[in-house]
């Protein structure tokens, strides 16, 4: 059963279920079933995620993104963005469809539930953020882009080889520039000063590298995705005792994927400030929903501690690519001389085709991406008011009257 599917049936149970008049008792019972469906929803979609090599058919924007997409990669990204729309429609259901409003103003969820709000809240700065961070991304494209038609021209001549390296040293220059300006201490005030008047002497270089701060630096001047997110986690406990059982468990569920989706799309997506980025948050490991995420946290985490050492502009499979085609042919140029000789020139040849192909699925999936992103955006924004208008309810049935 696709994802889809499945998510239709279980809105559609709960609607019928609370339209209909069952006993106290059968209500608890049938209340509970759908609790364990949640989990076991939310368990299979990250399952999904952290077998990226399993082609099961997604839905939403993520359909046909291409190949299955290996870990942080646009395609996995794109899949990531549709578990969590599905996860958050799910969540919905269960927390306030035809629920009686008093019970989601009633201990302890008059204070788990605003904790929530105050996450998304968070959540919504990320999502900008990131969305600044795709258009550096796309930045770094049409560089790579560049490249592949310089060098893709024969025969290849000094002028193509010149082209082609000025290009792909403001891709490298690019895409290093935040990991620069975080490890040497600089100010964001230095960041800040590109672009403005007396910058006319700058070099070619440094105008590239200003034009990619532009682009990622869009948040407030200050503002970081790394402290947004610990301050997400920094109250986020699980239930004990009988809230295990009850609804504080899907809130305390919604709160970790909310966490662990924005923590992603900042890990593999150049974003503002990601120094001191969480490389571990807590999810109890006696829970099943938590077995794939903590498995995909584990494989994160490793990957950006190997980013902090090597000094890479994020995780993103595309751009890692980039960068590592980018300096070889970097070097290629370097070394060129006209006529250079054919064995070099194949060896070439292959990795211009693979830049090319990096590119192509960038030119696909870039838009897509940005177009999810925004709609996380507008749907988490719309279950808040949903979920506050709930609260106001409760609070008018429980004031006392005059």
């Amino acid at each position: 059963m696709r994802a889809t599917d499945s998510q239709g049936s279980f809105l559609n149970r709960i609607s019928i279920r609370r339209n209909q008049v069952v006993s106290m008792e059968g209500n608890h019972e049938q209340e509970l079933e759908d609790l364990d469906l949640f989990q076991k929803h939310v368990a299979d979609r990250f399952s999904r995620l952290l077998a990226p090599s399993d082609e099961t058919p997604v839905s939403g924007a993520a359909a046909g993104a291409g190949d299955g997409g290996s870990l942080l990669s646009i395609a996995w990204l794109r899949k990531l963005l549709d578990a969590f729309l599905c996860c958050e429609a799910e969540f919905k259901a269960v927390l306030i469809m035809g629920r009686d409003p008093s019970q989601v103003s009633k201990p302890p969820l008059d204070r788990l539930v605003p904790e929530l709000l105050d996450r998304v809240v968070k959540s919504l700065d990320i999502c900008n953020a990131v969305t600044h961070g795709v258009e550096a991304v796309r930045h770094c494209q049409k560089l790579a882009e560049i490249a592949v038609s310089a060098l893709g021209q024969r025969p290849i001549g000094d002028g193509q080889v010149r082209r082609a390296k000025k290009a792909l040293s403001s891709l490298i220059a690019a895409m290093a520039v935040e990991d620069r300006d975080s490890v040497g201490g600089k100010s964001t005030e230095r960041a800040w000063s590109f672009g403005r008047r007396g910058a006319g002497a700058a070099s070619a270089k440094d105008r590239s590298t200003g034009q990619f701060r532009s682009l990622w630096w869009g948040m407030a001047k200050g503002w970081s995705s790394a402290k947004q997110l610990q301050a997400m986690s920094s109250n986020l406990v699980s239930p004990r005792g009988a809230e295990s059982s009850g609804l504080a468990q899907p809130v305390y569920i919604m709160s970790t994927v909310v966490i662990f989706v924005m923590w992603a799309l900042v890990a593999a997506i150049p974003c503002q400030e990601r120094t001191g980025l969480l490389t571990h948050f807590p999810v109890p490991r006696q829970f099943a929903w938590a077995q794939p995420m903590i498995g995909l946290q584990e494989k994160i985490a490793e990957e950006w501690k190997k980013k902090e050492k090597r000094g890479s502009s994020g995780l993103l499979d595309e751009m890692q690519r980039l960068e590592k085609l980018g300096n070889s042919l970097i070097e290629f140029a370097d070394s060129f001389q006209f006529p250079a000789e054919p064995e070099r020139l194949e060896e070439v040849a292959a990795q211009v085709a693979e830049l090319a192909e990096t590119c192509r699925k960038m030119e696909e999936g870039l838009v897509p991406l940005q177009q999810q992103i925004r709609e996380v955006f507008h749907k988490v924004v719309r279950t808040r008011t949903e979920v506050l208008d709930v609260l106001d309810q409760a609070g008018k049935v429980s004031t006392p009257t005059m």
